[in-house]
């Protein structure tokens, strides 16, 4: 398995596109997952404004991905936030969310946050990595007319 960081200005190679990680997503992220417009959006930000992503591969196959977004927000808000994380089916159990994991925390600059579902099976590898869920997440959505 390699690991490949993919930062805003590296240029990507066909299977390491940002429309071949974003289907790769939409497909793996399952039901924990968003619309693929919204992934292609978050894949935008990191070439656009800041972030990177850590890619899992076995030659030309995606086998796992994950994107963290640079918040601009130093001090008062953790300065990135992880966005998505997926492994596909076939791979899950062989350690490859956690190097994935791993590697992005390395290469971030500051501290990390992350949104969970309390079901999602993946909250104990956060936890295992010193994660703490240290504040409940409330949100106001606008209606829109």
């Amino acid at each position: 398995m390699e690991y490949t960081v993919i930062q805003k200005e590296d240029k990507r190679t066909d299977f390491l596109s940002d429309a071949a990680i974003a289907r790769f997503l939409f497909t793996h992220l399952e039901a924990y997952g968003d619309p693929l417009e919204d992934i292609e959006n978050c894949l935008a930000y990191v070439r656009n404004k800041g972030g990177f992503m850590v890619v899992a591969h076995e030659k030309e196959s995606i086998k796992g991905a994950t994107v963290i977004n640079e918040t601009g927000m130093r001090r008062y808000i953790p300065e990135n936030i992880l966005v998505y994380i997926a492994v596909n089916g076939n791979t899950r159990g062989q350690g490859v969310g956690k190097k994935l994991m791993e590697l992005a925390l390395d290469r971030a600059e500051g501290d990390v946050a992350l949104h969970v579902e309390p079901d999602n099976p993946a909250k104990k590898l956060y936890e295992k990595l010193g994660f703490t869920n240290k504040y409940l997440e409330m949100r106001y959505k606008k209606r829109r007319a």
